[in-house]
């Protein structure tokens, strides 16, 4: 089995730490889809990482068709829960965390672009989308353990792999200062090797 993926993607980052809690073994084959000699069309044709590819070569894509194939394929501690409620709330999380991620996404590409193409209300709109997602994340957790209740879960790394990508891509963002229980989340979180482990590269 081997994810092929970047050190900076968020949706990697999330792959890695569930086959890590998983206890999978794995081959990480890094490759950046925006790189000239990428290979990652040739396993989704959505050229998009990451991208998990099964020992029969079998190709998975997108981040959550991959973490739920891995939480099925080890009985090692359980991120999804069976319980049809409780799932679909840590469904819930995960779509939420994942797509404050996208709008950082949409913002760092914006950005990149020179300053006189930079289009100021597509970056305004993205960004409220994350004032927006932080907020509600913050205010559903409130003083709780973890996202969704007493025990870690898929939900915990959907949220953490969102703000490990803010401190990269929008520093200045200060989203510890502005929910602090947030930051006391993120902090817990990185006491589990999974996510020592694989914390982004600085941009």
């Amino acid at each position: 089995m081997k994810l092929i993926a970047t050190p900076s993607s968020p949706y990697g980052r999330k792959a890695r730490i569930v086959l890590a809690e998983k206890r999978i073994d794995y081959d990480f084959v890094i490759d950046s889809p925006g790189d000239a000699a990428t290979r990652v069309p040739e396993f989704n044709p959505l050229g998009k990482v990451p991208v998990l590819v099964l020992d029969d070569d079998t190709t998975l894509f997108d981040s959550r068709v991959i973490v739920e194939y891995l939480d099925n394929a080890s009985p090692v501690g359980r991120l999804i829960p069976d319980d049809t409620r409780h799932r679909i709330q840590v469904r819930r999380w995960e779509a939420l965390a994942d797509g404050c991620t996208e709008a950082v996404v949409a913002v760092a590409a914006e950005k990149q672009r020179p300053a006189e193409k930079q289009n100021a209300e597509r970056i305004a709109r993205q960004q409220g989308k994350i004032d927006r997602a932080l907020k509600a994340i913050s205010e559903e957790l409130g003083g709780r353990a973890w996202c969704t209740g007493d025990l870690y879960n898929l939900s915990d790394i959907a949220v953490g792999c969102a703000l490990g990508y803010l401190d990269i891509r929008m520093p200045d963002l200060n989203w510890r200062k502005l929910y602090p229980n947030l930051a006391k989340l993120y902090e817990k979180l990185l006491l589990r090797a999974p996510f020592k482990d694989t914390l982004p590269p600085k941009a």
